[in-house]
């Protein structure tokens, strides 16, 4: 398996270009989400995760690849003298509001077509690796985290900002309570998932781990981590 995988390699993709699969974003509810997704995100984003975005994201270097790109609101702070940035996204209804937000930024990237538990990536050839709210909506989160332990060089790193699971037992039972309608409408977001922990498990040195809270957004998500996990260079 792993010799099979060490063989994939990025087809060139200009920018803004989209490889697509007809599995991707045949649900109605998805389209109507990537729609209203930042006017969503648009209070939580002013008063709390536009500067925890700006200040994890500056430390991106290399080769970078940002799973689960959704609508791209990233991409404005990224360094600007990175290697290169390749943007993965499997929705098509975000993929596309990707793209138009990747022309008019006139930033230098790849858009693919891939989840973030299949990367078409060798191993060890990815400097850094971005997670920003993607974890908690991964249909599978384990072979995700050892995907991104497979493609990071040694020292590479992976910078994160995910919700997580409540440490407030009080909390945390309304998460699970609210988990299977907030993932319909939150299309696919598991609230009550672990994040933290099952970063712990991928393999990787964690550091700058620092919680937040989400202001602005509803409770059951306004639990937060974000920080710094590297790959042992030994």
């Amino acid at each position: 398996m792993r010799d099979e995988r060490r063989r994939r390699t990025v087809e060139p993709v200009e920018s803004g270009t989209v490889r697509r699969t007809p599995t991707q974003g045949s649900d109605p509810w998805a389209r109507v989400f990537a729609v209203v997704y930042d006017p969503l995100l648009w209070l939580g984003e002013r008063v709390t995760l536009g500067a925890l975005r700006q200040d994890l994201l500056g430390r991106a270097r290399g080769r970078t690849v940002e799973l689960g790109s959704g609508t791209g609101l990233n991409l404005r702070y990224y360094p600007g003298d990175l290697d290169e940035l390749i943007l993965t996204e499997p929705g098509a209804a975000m993929r596309a509001r990707l793209t138009r937000r990747l022309r008019r930024s006139r930033r230098r990237a790849r858009v693919l077509d891939v989840p973030a538990e299949r990367l078409p990536f060798a191993d060890d050839t990815v400097d850094t690796v971005v997670s920003t709210l993607v974890l908690c909506t991964v249909e599978s989160p384990d072979l995700a985290v050892r995907e991104i332990e497979r493609v990071l060089r040694p020292g590479g790193r992976l910078l994160f900002l995910e919700h997580v699971r409540s440490r407030s037992p009080r909390l945390a039972s309304w998460q699970d309570r609210l988990a299977v309608p907030w993932r319909r409408f939150a299309d696919g977001c598991h609230c009550n998932r672990a994040n933290d922990e099952l970063i712990r498990t991928c393999g990787l040195e964690l550091e700058n781990l620092m919680q937040a809270s989400w202001r602005g957004m509803p409770p059951i998500v306004r639990p937060l981590i974000t920080g710094v996990a590297t790959k042992s260079a030994g």
